[in-house]
This record gives structure tokens, sequence and C-alpha cells, in this order.
């Protein structure tokens, strides 16, 4: 073979060899990049639905589980704070919840599935403070006979009654807002997926 045809050949198998490793760079670098678009564990997590057990809870009680970076309060109500719903109704800005600030199978006196369960987001609807569970029934710094237990914010004055609902002259606008939900069973609660219909 002349030398002019080994060269050739040498040229050929070099240029065939930076390129596959120039390819294989690519793929290497194009891998992660694209990787990179898709939603990280972390972001699919915030918006994934929440299980949370009600089974041994007691009745009175409040539990906070978080759901997109909110808290959800979950109550079990006592009889007399199911009770007391009806006594309050005529110092509520929006008693029979007509604002959408519930789901639809949530749109009733007790703004639940089942009366004992209340699933609220724990944000008030003026600007977004943590209320503080009140549950005590006439507490003179909330309203006396008016206050049958419920939630108070701190930041403003606003209050709520058992069931989330909005009391008049408060500067919260709305009802508190009631997260999708539904039961799997007697004692798991999912929040962030609707009830089927």
């Amino acid at each position: 073979m002349t030398d002019d045809v080994v060269n050739k050949t040498r040229r050929r198998v070099l240029t065939a060899a930076t390129s596959v490793v120039g390819a294989v760079g690519v793929v290497g670098a194009a891998v992660p990049f694209v990787g990179s678009w898709n939603p990280s564990a972390k972001a699919k997590a915030a918006g994934a639905p929440v299980r949370a057990n009600i089974g041994k809870m007691e009745p009175g009680q409040m539990i906070t589980v978080e759901w997109r970076g909110k808290p959800v309060y979950i109550v079990r109500r006592t009889q007399e704070s199911i009770a007391g719903l009806e006594k309050v109704e005529d110092v509520l800005r929006d008693p029979n919840s007509e604002q959408p600030q519930q789901p639809e199978y949530a749109q009733n006196q007790t703004r639940s599935i089942r009366e004992e369960f209340l699933v609220l987001l724990g944000l008030c609807t003026h600007l977004g403070c943590a209320p503080l569970f009140r549950p005590e029934v006439g507490v003179a710094d909330l309203g006396g006979e008016n206050w049958q237990g419920g939630f108070f914010c701190p930041c403003h004055g606003s209050k709520f009654d058992m069931a989330g609902r909005v009391y008049t002259g408060v500067p919260a606008p709305l009802n508190l807002e009631v997260p999708p939900h539904r039961y799997e069973g007697d004692n798991l609660l999912i929040v962030g997926e609707d009830q089927e219909a």
C-alpha cells in the first residue's frame, strides 16, 4: 500500500472516531438538559393528594396537614358544635355558602361530606394569615353568646364559625375555603382529590 492510501484510511478512521465521540458528547449533554424540563419530585409531591388518618381523632380535636404548601385544618366536630351552627346563621356574611369557596358536595350547612369532619384551608380569606382554632363556646372576647366555637384570625380580627363561614363586620370577605377531598374507608381522608359523584 502506498503512503497516500494509508493516510486516507487513517483520516477516515480518525474522522469517524471524532464524529462518534462528538455525538456521544452531544447526547450526554442533552439528556440532563432535557431531563431538567421535567418537574422535580418535590414539585410533583407539592400538588399530590395528601392522606390523613382520622381514625384516632377525638371529638373536638383538630389536626393540620400540608397540601400544596398550605395548611389544611381537619376538625372532628362534637355534636354540640354541629348543633351550634344554626345558632349563628343570622350573624354570618354567607351562611348558605353561596360564594364558590367549597366543592359542590360541601355546599351545605356543615360544609362537609361527613358532618362530623370539617376540612378547611387554614388561610384567612382577608390577607392569608392562619386563623386560630377556638372551639370554646360563649367566650367574651369573641362575641359571647354569638360565639359557638370556630376560628379567629389574630392578624386583623376576622372570625369564622365551626363550618368556616365568615362573620359579618370583619375584614375577611369570604368563607374559609374547603379543598377537594374524599374519604377512603372510615379512617382515611384524602385531601386534593374530589369525591366521586
